[in-house]
């Protein structure tokens, strides 16, 4: 596996390949890898002939009180679990190579619809910092196909939406995500929680499935059923920002007819926020 940090190599690399004819395969994360990151690499060696992961710690998309200096770094490790799994190019790029100006500075990539709801709400900036960083590594990979998990269910959303408005040659591809045991959706930040906090945390995908077994029964009363979700995971010890019941392509509040639906919710336990989500079909 060749590791690269600078642009002007990465694309010399890129560029041999595609000589060869291989299709460019890539996974953008933030490192810390687990499990579920894993998977990800999985589905794009399936997919691709020549795999790129990333990792980089995106400032963009962290707000003034976040935890972007103690963001978990595991980067020796990191590069282990790549190397085992057959990835061809690790980019590890400094953050003055992806943002040369300062940050204020810096050319931004909004898709319209994300800021302002659902995590946009509680998070201002996220999405957009998403979008913009995610739109320079693929100018950078120039990927055939790019993967990423269901998880981050409203980023993929919007990195699906933005590669359609912005016409980029690039499939991409969602892949289911990697629970513990015990339901808990895999997350770098589940390192966080404390041996208590951790015994509880499962419960956010228990109420998920509370809300989708409602729905299944024939349940249509959207904001009751919401309701009733943010009661729960209050009583087990969260403090909920959301439970919110989709469309699951648009991300809209169903109609009458919707039949594809998600439920997300994103809630902190002690200091660590937690997202996740469940889909289904009604009739």
């Amino acid at each position: 596996m060749e590791t690269l940090t600078t642009t002007t190599l990465l694309r010399e690399c890129i560029r041999a390949q595609r000589a060869q004819g291989r299709r460019i395969g890539f996974v953008p994360t933030m490192g810390n890898l687990h499990a579920g990151h894993l998977q990800l690499v999985r589905q794009a060696t399936t997919l691709a002939d020549y795999v790129v992961v990333s990792i980089f710690v995106n400032p963009m998309q962290f707000g003034p009180s976040e935890d972007f200096a103690t963001y978990p770094r595991t980067f020796d490790a990191d590069k282990v679990a790549l190397q085992a799994e057959g990835v061809d190019l690790l980019f590890m790029p400094e953050v003055r190579e992806i943002y040369t100006d300062d940050l204020e500075q810096v050319t931004r990539v909004e898709v319209p619809g994300f800021e302002g709801d659902l995590c946009g709400r509680f998070r201002p900036g996220f999405f957009t910092g998403i979008a913009t960083v995610v739109t320079g590594l693929f100018n950078r990979v120039q990927p055939d196909i790019a993967v990423f998990g269901e998880k981050d269910y409203q980023q993929l959303v919007m990195i699906k939406r933005m590669v359609r408005d912005l016409c980029m040659p690039i499939e991409v591809h969602g892949v289911e995500t990697v629970r513990e045991p015990d339901g808990l959706a895999m997350s770098s930040r589940n390192g966080y929680l404390d041996v208590a906090e951790r015994a509880g945390a499962a419960q956010l995908y228990q109420v998920l499935g509370e809300v989708k077994a409602g729905l299944e029964a024939g349940g249509r009363d959207f904001a009751a059923l919401e309701q009733q979700a943010m009661e729960r995971l209050l009583e087990a010890g969260f403090k909920p920002d959301y439970v919110s019941i989709r469309e699951q392509d648009s991300l809209r509040v169903p109609g009458p007819g919707s039949s594809q639906l998600v439920v997300l919710a994103a809630a902190t336990l002690g200091t660590t926020r937690l997202i996740d989500n469940i889909r289904l079909s009604v009739t």
